[in-house]
């Protein structure tokens, strides 16, 4: 199992677009990947689980990922994150 921990720094935190990109991104894989928040874990490749979080900015999170390409997932996603400026 992999997993990172992100500091949100967007001013919007994870909306509707961000959250689409991370996703999208995360449908590529087959590994199991999650978006732990404030003791709650959703499924990244559920748009509904990720927006039902209302992750604001200033937010810590951590996204782990189970599976034969855990590590490309996560890769992925961590370049999805800085990219759209989300994270650091």
């Amino acid at each position: 199992m992999a997993s990172k921990d992100f500091h949100i720094v967007a001013e919007t935190g994870i909306h509707a677009r961000p959250a689409t990109l991370l996703v999208q991104t995360a449908s590529k894989f087959t590994s199991e990947i999650n978006l732990d928040y404030k003791g709650k874990s959703v499924n990244l490749k559920s748009i509904m689980g990720v927006m039902s979080l209302g992750v604001g900015q200033g937010s810590d999170v951590t996204i782990s990922a189970e599976g034969g390409d855990a590590d490309e997932a996560l890769a992925a996603i961590t370049e999805t994150m800085t990219k759209e400026g989300l994270a650091e």
